[in-house]
Parts: C-alpha cells; sequence; structure tokens
C-alpha cells in the first residue's frame, strides 16, 4: 500500500500506527464507558428509553477523539521509538547517518494528517454534535422522548391528575395494578383504581393519549360535604390524558463551545456584540487553535521521552508524556475559563502557556538529539531506578540464615 515510501519509512510507519491506533482505541473506549454508565444512571431517573444513551454517546464521539488523538498520536511515535532503542535499531539507524530528523519524516507526515483532522473536529464537527447532545439531554427531561411513567410512584399529568402504576409488562404495553386521581375546574375529583390498563394513540389528537382500563371502579366526589360520593364499576373505561406541552429548544450557540469558525470569528472580533461575547469567543477560538498547534510538538517531546538510559528498559517516560499532556490540557482549560471571563487577554491566557511547553519540548529533544549520551529526565530516571531497586528489595524473599548448634 506504501510502496513509494522508502523501506525504512514504511517500517517505522508500521511500527507507529499500530500502537497509536490501540492508545486511540483505549483511551476513547475509556471515555465512552465512563459516560456511558452515567447516562444509564440518568436516562433511568429520567425515565427515558435505553437507545438514547447511545445517540448521546454517539454526539460525544467527536468531543473525545478530539482529546484522544493526540495522545494516540503522541504514544504511538513515543511507543515506536522506544522499540528502536531499546533494540538497538536507533544506534544502528545513526550510525549509517540516518539522523532524528530523518527517521521523524513519517510521524510528521502522520501528525499532519491527524491536524487536519482535529481541525475538522474542533471547529466544525464538535460544535455541532454537543448542541444536538444538549437537545437530545433536553428532551429527554421534558418528555418529549417518550419518558414512561414510574412503577411505584405518583406521576402528576397535566397539574390536574395523579397517576400510580404497580406493574409494567411488555415494555410498557401491559399495566397492571392502576390507581389514578382527577380532578376538574368544577372542583370535582374522580379516584379510579383498575386491575389492567394500556396506553393508546389517537389520531384525531397528537396532543392526547388514551388510558384504557379494565375491570376496575370509579368514586365520584362532587365536592359537597353532605353529598355521598358515588361509585361506579366498569368493565372497560377510556381515560384522555392531555400530554404536557413541550417548549421547542433552543437555538444552537447558548455556548462558545456551541460556535463553529466562522461564527467566532464573526462574533469574536464585532463591534456589535458585547463585550462578554467578544471575550467568550476569542477565548474559545484560541483554546481550540492551540490545541491544535500543540500536535506540531507532539512527535518531538514522544523522541524526547522515548529513549531511556544505556541498558534500561525503563518505562518512565510513558508515564511522564500522559502526565505532560493531561497537565497541559487542564491548563489550557483554565487559561480558556480565565480570558472568557475578561480578567486575562486570551493570548497571554493561552499563548503563554504555549510557548512554555513548547521551550521545555525543544529543550528535551536537544538533549537527546544533540547532546552525546544526554537524557531529557535524566535525573528522573536516576531517583526512579533507585525507587525501583527499592520497592524490588521489599518484596525479595528473604534467605534463611542456617544456625548452628553450640559445642557442648
Amino acid at each position: 500500500m506504501f510502496k513509494f515510501l522508502p523501506a525504512i519509512d514504511r517500517y517505522i510507519l508500521r511500527l507507529v500506527i499500530l500502537p497509536m491506533t490501540a492508545v486511540f482505541a483505549i483511551a476513547a473506549s475509556l471515555l465512552l464507558l465512563d459516560k456511558m454508565l452515567r447516562l444509564f444512571d440518568f436516562v433511568a431517573v429520567e425515565g427515558g428509553p435505553i437507545g438514547v444513551v447511545f445517540k448521546m454517546l454517539g454526539a460525544l464521539i467527536p468531543e473525545y477523539a478530539s482529546l484522544a488523538i493526540p495522545l494516540g498520536l503522541l504514544l504511538g511515535i513515543l511507543l515506536a521509538f522506544r522499540k528502536l532503542a531499546t533494540t538497538s535499531e536507533l544506534d544502528v539507524f545513526r550510525a549509517v547517518g540516518l539522523g532524528y530528523g530523518r527517521l521523524l519524516r513519517v510521524p510528521y507526515i502522520i501528525t499532519l494528517i491527524l491536524m487536519a483532522v482535529n481541525v475538522a473536529l474542533v471547529f466544525y464537527i464538535q460544535p455541532v454534535s454537543r448542541y444536538y447532545y444538549e437537545q437530545l439531554e433536553y428532551e429527554l427531561r421534558s418528555g418529549a422522548l417518550g419518558a414512561s411513567i414510574k412503577v411505584g410512584e405518583f406521576t402528576t399529568l397535566a397539574d390536574r391528575m395523579a397517576l400510580r402504576i404497580e406493574e409494567s409488562e411488555d415494555d410498557g404495553r401491559r399495566l397492571k395494578g392502576i390507581f389514578a386521581r382527577v380532578a376538574n375546574s368544577k372542583g370535582q375529583v374522580l379516584s379510579i383504581s383498575a386491575r389492567e390498563g394500556a396506553f393508546l394513540a389517537t389520531s384525531d389528537s397528537p396532543d392526547t393519549i388514551i388510558l384504557r382500563l379494565t375491570d376496575g371502579t370509579i368514586v365520584q366526589d362532587t365536592g359537597g360535604t353532605d353529598e355521598t360520593p358515588r361509585v361506579l364499576t366498569f368493565t372497560r373505561h377510556d381515560l384522555p390524558i392531555d400530554l404536557p406541552a413541550i417548549e421547542e429548544f433552543r437555538a444552537r450557540g447558548d455556548a462558545e463551545r456551541e460556535y463553529i469558525l466562522p461564527e467566532l470569528l464573526r462574533i469574536g472580533w464585532s463591534d456589535n456584540t458585547t463585550e462578554e461575547k467578544r471575550d467568550a469567543s476569542q477565548a474559545s477560538f484560541n483554546f481550540r487553535l492551540v490545541e491544535v498547534v500543540m500536535m506540531l510538538l507532539m512527535p518531538l517531546l514522544a523522541v524526547a521521552l522515548a529513549i531511556p538510559p544505556k541498558r534500561s528498559t525503563s518505562a518512565l517516560g510513558v508515564f511522564v508524556s500522559v502526565v505532560m499532556v493531561v497537565a497541559y490540557h487542564k491548563v489550557n482549560q483554565y487559561g480558556e475559563d480565565i480570558a472568557a471571563l475578561g480578567r486575562v487577554d486570551p493570548i497571554i491566557a493561552l499563548w503563554g502557556p504555549f510557548f512554555l511547553f513548547a521551550a521545555l519540548i525543544l529543550w528535551m529533544y536537544y538533549r537527546v538529539a544533540f547532546v552525546p549520551g544526554g537524557q531529557a529526565i535524566g535525573a528522573l530516571e536516576t531517583w526512579f531506578a533507585k525507587l525501583s531497586k527499592k520497592i524490588r528489595a521489599l518484596f525479595r524473599p528473604r534467605r534463611r540464615e542456617a544456625r548452628v548448634a553450640p559445642a557442648e
């Protein structure tokens, strides 16, 4: 498939693609699984259909993908170069004149492709999918998705009816142990109990459904003090229920993260919008941009942390890389928040940490690539090696000393 590439580039491509794809899939799956558990609880509480959980998860995939792509890129390159270093292949490549710049050609091609994907995600796809997620959540809360009546609890409908159901079978098509209390504008109250029932749709009025009751009793209280309530029995009774009115969901743009790139540029640099909207839009634009641009430094950071000390197989660099990327992302989120409030200029709040982080990465790469025997995290590697020896010593089985009985 990639026969047009030199053999060395094809080899590095295979080394990078496999772990990068695996890390991306694992990271995205973990994020989705964590959210899935919370969504199942939320949907169960709201009484909505289970299928909406998967729709909401699908709407979150672009957001989680924009986080998993840089992490997958970093660890894919890091694990590939770590394998080259631990198997001494990297020494061979450098001995024949292939420096890090040449070996990073394919990783940077992959980086540019993933940057284009991430630009489409954070500036176009993610804002729309996030709005769709908020819409699904609103419809679930409001009952537009067919939220069911909770079994064993009183549910108020149209402010004049209280309904309780003991059992529900066949996905809600068959109801048992029904009690309803209905009040009208004249002060009359109907207390209805029935053995079974079922909800039926009406063709003439989409805002009204029919609760068909079977084998029950109606107690009518007219509201008078002297009148005795009337008691009626029935074999079948249709009870009309007015569905609550559902307001239309808001338009997209309640939050700056729902704006696509042209909208951010138009609002953030317009004289016709308020200062608060301009600050928030500029903060969101710079946050998304700095997250994408940082991907250009991921290959350099990966190489700097991939190469352990000689005669060492330490994987400390993998742990440090994840910590650095997650910490930088959190710093950017904090910078976006304070910039959106207008307290700090977005250039300072977001691009300041970027240049500091970039300077650190470039220094780490320089130490590995151009300083003989240089290590980016040499001090940490030494400390980690000593700590590992102490931990191993704690769990190492102690040899029993032979005791010699004293001579008599």
